[in-house]
């Protein structure tokens, strides 16, 4: 088999490693806990820029009261924070806004997993610096190791803590520079027990809980090791592993996604994350569904891909589409859960090891009972009782019309009445009532309808394997309707959002003109969601306007038309479900054409979870691309009919010039030779010569007089024309 690699695989990947000239680059200073001296270093190599001729600024610095630390600060320009008022406090964060109007060279900004405070327009410090960068400023930060988001399961298991201010993988992985500083962790205790890390109580406290020896060696061990896979050369190879991880609602999700993106980080390896919808986790409980929301989101930070399956069998939808997408290794959890659950009910684990084929599969141990933690949540869903007693008033029925017909029909199709019962339950009340139908119609059974009469007492044994069928059937019937009616609850959705998008992509297709295609799109979009929307288009050189939608009701403030601003310059949604802007209240998407936004979407959901679930977001992002695609495309056909007609008129000019010029030209011929005649001495003239040849010269001038006020006419029509044409 040929190994050799594919030149334009090669070429694609170079082209993707090289640095943007545009963006800013990032340093980070990196470290395996507080007071370590990151926060020194990273002013002192500011220092030595600015004795370079650099221009650097502090946007963030903190000394935590380190004096040593603090007389670094002489003679830096530091930015004033700009103040945020929060339930009637007064809150101070770095000023993004100020930042980017003194755009310096090289910024400062310390405290790389900071919160910022509500109001801001990130949530997160690693967002602002983001924009930063991409602003073109190059930054300086710092970062301990238990914030790094793929080893967070890690740290929790040295530590005994879980952090939960963390920076995503996605934008650690885009640092230039990684500069490690390292102390033992004996010069690091010294240095808590003179006050230079923590101050006071909180020195203490953090001797008595994280700064333990064995902590910190484990951390110092942890930082050097993973610092040393950063700053490793891969050199230039292609991706030929892929790997994909199974994801649920379970608890144990969130550490399968971080073993995998370490795994993948060190086989520098696409991955994916994939959940499979099946009919009983359709209806799963409103926890687990969060959580299954949180784990996506996470992956996506850590540079995976989201995927959503459909199907009954996990394993089978898994296989078909690790192969379809070329995948090399599967993880799975290995659930704790009772050896007789995996007996009866199947284990997805040996399943997918019998199944494999060539396939690596990893199983990980989760963290607690997986099984436990499903149970307490199906515990917490609420049975449907009012179902649950139709289903026992139809058991009643199919009581009261068997009793006449107990002496004329035998037992066992008195039974096919109650199966009847049991699988009418199932199609119109769903699996609970179904079940609760199937134990009451046995009961029934075998109350009123098996001797001893009136009693559960069985005379017959035989009638106890009808007992016996009837249940299990009746059992198998509830479970199957169940599952099917869930299946289709879930493919009618999918075919729901499949048919709008469809129908929206149709139509703008066959939508021309702008005005109409944007009205059109905002149509089907009010239609479909039954949401507040609004569409904003780019109006001559800078100015956006709402086009589409009732700016009223659905509030447009100055913070709104702000957030329309940002979205349309970056090209990236921001608002409800979205780390930017989160508390406006609306998500605001771009209309992305093929070479740049062209316009935002506004959309206000009456739940704020509703677009945090990947699918619906996904959906939107597609319908907001095929807008945005379709005014593209009808301005580029304006722009090349305008093109089109320029160069017919341009045509017509050139031709009409032409004919002019060859028709100017015998006029003037005769005309001239005329007035040579007249002027000629040498050939004396009569007067009726002399006055024939003045009237001759007369109409000559007349038809070129005639011929230069059409030219002219010709002319100011094309340059008001043209006039006309310019915005």
């Amino acid at each position: 088999m040929d190994e050799r690699p594919n030149p334009d695989q090669l070429l694609k990947q170079v082209q993707a490693d090289e640095p943007d000239p545009h963006r800013g680059r990032l340093k980070l200073f990196f470290g395996a806990n507080a007071g370590v001296g990151k926060t020194y270093a990273m002013l002192e190599a500011a220092r030595q820029r600015k004795k370079e001729g650099v221009d650097v600024v502090i946007g963030v610095v903190e000394t935590h009261g380190r004096a040593e630390t603090a007389a670094l600060l002489e003679g830096l320009e530091i930015l004033p924070k700009k103040e945020i008022e929060y339930k009637g406090v007064q809150l101070k964060e770095f000023d993004i806004d100020a930042a980017l109007a003194r755009k310096p060279a090289l910024i400062l900004m310390d405290e790389l997993a900071h919160t910022n405070s509500p109001g801001s327009r990130h949530p997160k410090r690693w967002q602002d610096i983001e924009e930063l960068l991409d602003a073109g400023i190059s930054v300086y930060t710092a970062l301990n190791v238990q914030h790094w988001e793929s080893l967070n399961d890690l740290v929790a298991q040295v530590t005994g803590v879980v952090v939960k201010e963390t920076v995503p993988d996605t934008f650690l992985e885009r640092t230039h520079d990684l500069e490690l500083v390292d102390i033992s962790p004996e010069d690091l205790l010294k240095r808590l027990k003179d006050g230079k890390v923590y101050m006071g109580e909180q020195a203490e406290r953090a001797a008595e809980n994280f700064f333990k020896p064995t902590n910190l060696t484990a951390l110092r061990e942890l930082a050097m090791r993973h610092a040393a896979e950063r700053v490793a050369d891969p050199g230039l190879s292609l991706v030929r592993e892929r790997l994909l991880v199974s994801v649920t609602g379970s608890p144990m999700s969130p550490r399968l996604v971080r073993a995998t993106a370490r795994l993948a980080a060190s086989l520098k390896a696409e991955w994916i994350a994939v959940h499979v919808e099946t009919p009983s986790s359709v209806q799963q409980s409103a926890e687990n569904n969060d959580r299954l929301i949180r784990t996506f989101k996470l992956a996506e930070q850590l540079g995976g891909e989201t995927v959503t399956l459909s199907g009954q069998k996990v394993v089978r939808e898994i296989l078909q589409y690790a192969r379809s997408r070329n995948v090399t290794k599967i993880i799975l959890g290995k659930p704790a859960r009772p050896r007789w659950r995996e007996w009866l009910f199947g284990s997805v684990v040996n399943e997918m090891a019998r199944q494999g084929g060539d396939i690596d599969l990893y199983v990980i141990s989760g963290v607690g009972s997986d099984f436990a933690s499903r149970r307490v949540s199906e515990t917490k869903q609420r049975l449907p009782w009012r179902d649950i007693g139709s289903a026992a008033g139809v058991i009643a029925l199919c009581t009261l019309v068997n009793w006449p017909l107990v002496h004329y029909l035998d037992r066992v199709n008195l039974a096919m009445i109650y199966l009847l019962g049991i699988m009418w339950t199932a199609y119109r009340l769903g699996r609970y009532p179904a079940l609760a139908a199937s134990f009451l119609g046995v009961m029934a059974f075998d109350f009123f309808f098996v001797p001893p009469y009136f009693t559960f007492a069985v005379a017959d044994s035989e009638y106890i394997l009808t007992f016996a069928v009837m249940l299990t059937v009746g059992l198998m019937i509830s479970t199957l309707a169940g599952r099917l009616t869930q299946q289709t609850e879930a493919l009618q959705r999918r075919v729901r959002r499949t048919r709008m998008l469809y129908k929206l992509s149709r139509v703008l297709s066959e939508t021309p003109d702008p005005k109409a295609l944007v009205q059109t799109a905002w149509k089907h979009l009010t239609e479909f969601y039954q949401l507040p929307i609004l569409l904003f288009v780019q109006q001559g050189k800078n100015e956006l306007t709402v086009v589409a939608g009732d700016a009223a009701v659905f509030g447009v403030t100055h913070e709104t038309m702000g957030a329309v601003e940002w979205v349309m310059h970056r090209g990236e949604a921001a608002g409800t479900g979205t780390d930017t802007l989160a508390s406006l209240g609306a998500l605001y998407l771009p209309l992305k054409g093929l070479q740049h936004p062209v316009g935002v979407l506004a959309i206000k959901p009456s739940d704020p979870l509703f677009f945090q679930d990947p699918e619906q977001f996904q959906l939107l992002e597609t319908l907001a691309g095929e807008i945005g695609g379709a005014l593209e495309s009808t301005e580029l056909s304006e722009a090349a009919g305008r093109s089109q007609a320029e160069i017919e008129t341009q045509r017509l000019r050139n031709l009409l010039l032409t004919s002019l010029s060859y028709d100017l030209r015998d006029p003037l011929r005769r005309l001239s030779r005329r007035i040579h005649e007249m002027l000629d001495p040498a050939s004396p003239l009569s007067e009726k010569s002399r006055e024939a040849l003045m009237k001759e010269i007369k109409d000559e001038s007349d038809r070129l007089e005639k011929m230069a006020a059409d030219l002219l006419s010709v002319i100011d029509t094309e340059m008001s024309g043209s006039l006309s044409e310019k915005p």
